[in-house]
């Protein structure tokens, strides 16, 4: 019986210790995919420049309210592309439009590359909503409704830096992503690429926009 244990015991450490690297290769992204995450800026002088911006949205870009999105692992090239339209008043927001006049082009693009540098956000892991999660994958063809999957990739996780301007989703905040799809909707924003956050939203009922949120924050 002691050798049956010490056998069983074996094989569950052996197990666990081949799973480990597989596990962190699919989690731990490579120095180079990083770097194109980036943006061209200033990582390190990034860390420093973004200290006020760290008082909302977390010192490793990871916020606490749920209205204040999570900056960690977006693209450098849209978090800069955003305060340009804070600063040119194509996207409001009292607070945002205010810091945004505050920030040189040299330091912006330091600062997008500091909150591109952290590790990507990242939801509870639960399953979410399944009707956020159809709407999300296979959109709905009878509506003209796209997949979000296709401008926001697997998961929300973004589709690759050349397709910057569409932003990483999975794992932001609840509260955030259910308000900006109203505002989509509403007409309250209209800064996405040729509108098409417009035109989806505007396809959302209330019921779907709280299942998508459900879903894309969860991953």
């Amino acid at each position: 019986m002691f050798q049956a244990r010490q056998f069983t015991t074996a094989i569950l450490g052996l197990v666990f210790m081949l799973a480990v690297p597989f596990v962190m290769a699919q989690t731990v992204e490579s120095e180079e995919a990083v770097k194109q995450r980036e943006g061209g800026g200033d990582p390190l002088a990034g860390n420093e420049k973004s200290f006020l911006c760290q008082g909302c949205h977390g010192t490793d870009g990871i916020s606490f309210e749920p209205e204040i999105p999570k900056l960690a692992g977006q693209y450098g090239k849209y978090i800069v592309k955003q305060v340009h339209d804070y600063q040119s008043g194509a996207r409001s927001h009292p607070i945002m439009n205010a810091m945004a006049g505050t920030v040189s082009e040299p330091d912006l693009a330091d600062i997008g590359a500091y909150f591109a540098s952290q590790r990507k956000m990242k939801g509870n892991g639960s399953a979410g909503s399944p009707i956020g999660e159809d709407i999300f994958l296979h959109g709905d063809a009878s509506k003209n409704r796209l997949a979000c999957m296709g401008c926001h990739g697997i998961n929300g996780k973004g589709a690759g830096p050349k397709s910057s301007m569409y932003p990483v989703l999975g794992g932001q905040q609840r509260g955030y992503i259910r308000g900006q799809l109203i505002n989509f909707r509403e007409g309250i924003r209209t800064n996405s690429p040729t509108g098409i956050m417009n035109t989806m939203a505007k396809l959302l009922t209330d019921a779907e926009i709280d299942a998508l949120a459900d879903y894309i924050s969860a991953q």
